[in-house]
């Protein structure tokens, strides 16, 4: 988990420009910025190393789900939740998708089983979000619980894409399902944003450009180009679980440069959340037996 885990720690810092950006250009456009720019930089890099471009209707069908499932909707939702969440607390929910992750696999992957230190560490996970939320949360229908509660429907959306990955893209170079993937996000997002938010303009200030380089380029196609190469060597469940190392990095970044405070409960909450996936991981109580 090494390397992933360090491109999760990165992505820490994508939800600070992320709250920055979305007020800028708005969520749809954002995202739209953040997967077409991601998408032509990996076409470059495949065009270069001269590597076969897939024709199967099958295989670009599987591509634009994945992208609409990986992409698009989770992209969206956390853009618009952040309007109303802080970039820590929408962090925090982003971890949900380990324990997510690990029950979709169970239900449709016959070789990542929901054992018993799974379950455990599922249902810890939960208790954990249940802090955060909290009662009014579940009770209230103000914009900042609807903003949650959009973060956590995006980490499903992510946690369904990993096993749709594992039983649709199984041997196709990480490269090109990377690229194909960002391709089938851009053709869906480029009408949205246009129809809800305008057509997408250029004139944009060097610090917004900035981050859209970072994000598009390292947040984007880098962490796919990880994604899909762990995603083949250690599960649809076993990759999720870098989303631990994120929620420290946006705390401290949140906190640092846009003043943030988190509450006790988020806080604490996000300690049981941490307990869970590391319950999930398994490693460290087979350490603790041995």
């Amino acid at each position: 988990m090494g390397r992933a885990g360090s491109a999760g720690a990165g992505l820490g810092r994508v939800f600070l420009l992320d709250r920055d950006r979305v007020a800028r250009v708005g969520p749809l456009t954002a995202v739209l910025h953040r997967v077409g720019w991601a998408a032509l930089l990996l076409w470059l890099v495949v065009l270069t190393r001269g590597v076969a471009v897939p024709r199967h209707p099958a295989l670009w069908g599987a591509f634009l789900v994945m992208g609409v499932l990986n992409t698009v909707l989770p992209f969206s939702l956390i853009a618009w939740g952040q309007l109303h969440v802080e970039s820590g607390l929408t962090s925090i929910f982003n971890a949900m998708t380990a324990p997510l992750g690990v029950i979709v696999a169970a239900v449709v992957l016959r070789d990542e089983p929901l054992t018993w230190n799974r379950l455990t560490g599922v249902l810890v996970a939960f208790a954990g979000a249940a802090m955060v939320i909290g009662l009014d949360g579940v009770t209230s229908f103000n914009p900042r619980a609807l903003g949650q509660w959009a973060i956590l429907g995006g980490a499903l959306s992510y946690a369904v894409a990993g096993a749709w990955a594992r039983r649709t893209l199984r041997g196709v170079d990480p490269m090109i399902a990377a690229a194909g993937m960002l391709t089938g996000s851009t053709l869906v997002m480029l009408p949205l944003a246009s129809v809800a938010e305008g057509v997408p303009g250029l004139a944009l200030s060097g610090e917004t450009w900035g981050a859209i380089g970072y994000y598009a380029i390292v947040a984007t196609a880098g962490a796919y180009l990880l994604y899909y190469r762990v995603l083949a060597m250690a599960g649809a469940g076993n990759l999720l679980l870098c989303t631990l190392l994120i929620p420290p990095v946006a705390i401290l970044l949140g906190w640092a440069f846009l003043g943030e405070r988190l509450g006790v409960d988020a806080l604490t909450g996000f300690g049981v959340i941490a307990c869970g996936l590391l319950l999930l991981d398994g490693r460290i109580l087979g350490r603790m037996r041995g």
